[in-house]
């Protein structure tokens, strides 16, 4: 289908529908069923895709942040957490793209109807970074309405803000552009660095190798100062704070880690577990 034509289709299929959004290969996904209940915004499906259905079933639960894994295969990026595992129909177009823009067509310019605040669509680059970004870049600039835009030292909000993680020899290109379609995923290293938000949006890194504690007995105050520490640092500069690996087996330990974590104000909880972090998060009415 030609890229005119499919973006024509789109457009009509979200007005036809006014938010309950079918496409091919996919179930259907009302966004109006989720009014009078906020998103859970500090909610990140890590590994999206793997689930049954990809961003449908993380919309289903609220979550405000979703992660895709990319590989580039000739100019088309392919969904999988392994090259071994990639299918040429998987795509983050069919996955995520075209179903984002039909949903926020219906749903009048937004993720969540009646919510402004972007879905945060993190896209974790597994091949060579440089080249992956630029193909990406070219698939983003399709749908450029869809996606918070930085334009020459400012920032323009869209339904959707795409942040680049994985390889990172990404920031090369992305560094270089005076107007872009999505922002940077650092590291701990890059807290307190000169690149602002508007190019680092997020900080990342893994639990396990900053901190040793599980979830199970208490948490060391020198730990807990160095949590602090870091959200503190990073909200200075408009950035928020991620970590992945940290426990996410259903149980006490999960559920005193995601506390702590809360309470420093870290910004999106790594999970695989949509219902667990869902029913977590409802009972946490201040996150």
């Amino acid at each position: 289908m030609a890229l005119t034509t499919r973006r024509r289709a789109l457009t009509t299929l979200g007005a036809a529908l006014a938010g309950a959004v079918v496409l091919p290969g996919s179930q259907a996904w009302a966004g109006s069923s989720h009014r009078g209940r906020r998103p859970l915004w500090n909610a990140h499906a890590h590994n999206d895709y793997e689930h049954p259905r990809p961003l449908f079933d993380a919309l289903d639960h609220r979550f405000g942040s979703v992660e895709a894994d990319v590989f580039l295969v000739g100019d088309q990026l392919l969904i999988g957490h392994d090259s071994s595992e990639l299918d040429p129909t998987r795509t983050l177009e069919s996955l995520y793209l075209d179903p984002l823009a039909a949903i926020v067509q219906g749903n009048h310019g937004s993720v969540y109807r009646g919510w402004r605040r972007p879905l945060q669509l993190l896209v974790d680059i597994k091949t060579e970074g440089s080249s992956t970004y630029l193909e990406l870049d070219r698939h983003l600039r399709r749908c450029p309405h869809l996606f918070t835009r930085y334009d020459h030292g400012r920032i323009h909000r869209g339904p959707v803000t795409a942040v680049i993680s994985g390889d990172r020899a990404a920031r090369i290109p992305m560094e270089a552009q005076h107007e872009r379609l999505a922002f940077y995923d650092g590291r701990l290293t890059d807290l307190g660095s000169t690149a602002p938000a508007s190019f680092i949006s997020l900080i990342s890194d893994n639990w396990t190798q900053v901190f040793t504690w599980s979830g199970d007995g208490t948490f060391p105050a020198a730990e807990r100062r160095k949590l602090y520490g870091i959200t503190a640092a990073a909200h200075v500069q408009g950035q928020q704070v991620r970590f992945w690996a940290t426990p996410d087996a259903a149980g006490p330990a999960r559920d005193a880690l995601w506390t702590e974590l809360l309470a420093a104000g870290v910004d999106y909880l790594n999970t695989d577990d949509l219902a667990g972090l869902e029913a977590f998060l409802d009972s946490h009415p201040t996150a």
